[in-house]
């Protein structure tokens, strides 16, 4: 999607929820506010600021960090869609996993291809654990994805898929020789995956 700019005129209606936005994506990323005024020359009193709303955001402030945060300026502020569907990935890497968001709103749910490299963890060492609120649903593309869940150790492969409560204790690891790709639903909120149920045998018979 082209960014289309924001005028300083138009920041008092179209930038309202930055700050919220600004929040998300840093939380999203896996950031402190110490490591993004690192990364952006921002001052850590200023982007605590903007991210409450105590701040006005100005382009100057903004441009730096749709760069840090990989998304386009558009997003950031929350700009009305222009009725393009595609998306323009930006891929980022997080504790050793490369993230490629495919959704670009930030709020509901979110959804990344991950991919883990070879032998990322030790042979034998159990992946890191985490837990936070939300729910998500995964799905194997290939490779061999190891998904160390509360006591249980699974390994899933391509074709295979789980969901779980990220409440629960969680953590992921390649268990394979070659790089593991999968598709992840993520929803802050709990959202869970909705599939649509088939129709009982009678009602099916007239489609045969």
């Amino acid at each position: 999607m082209a960014n289309r700019g924001v005028a300083d005129d138009d920041i008092p209606s179209v930038l309202t929820t930055v700050g919220p936005r600004l929040r998300a994506l840093r939380r999203e990323r896996g950031a402190t506010l110490a490591q993004l005024s690192q990364v952006t020359g921002i001052s850590l009193s200023t982007l605590s600021r903007l991210e409450s709303g105590q701040r006005k955001p100005t382009l100057e402030l903004l441009l730096p960090l749709a760069k840090a945060h990989g998304v386009q300026l558009d997003e950031l502020v929350g700009a009305p869609p222009t009725g393009d569907p595609r998306i323009h990935p930006r891929p980022y890497t997080r504790h050793g996993q490369t993230f490629i968001p495919l959704t670009r709103h930030l709020g509901g749910l979110h959804a990344y291809k991950q991919i883990i490299p070879a032998r990322q963890a030790a042979e034998g060492v159990r992946p890191e654990q985490g837990v936070h609120e939300g729910y998500e649903w995964l799905y194997v593309l290939s490779g061999r994805l190891w998904l160390a869940l509360g006591e249980h150790d699974l390994v899933l492969t391509s074709g295979e898929a789980a969901e779980f409560d990220t409440r629960t204790p969680h953590g992921f690891a390649n268990a394979g020789k070659r790089p593991v790709e999968f598709l992840s639903l993520f929803g802050a909120q709990g959202e869970r995956m909705h599939v649509r149920a088939r129709p009982p045998a009678h009602d099916r018979a007239g489609l045969t």
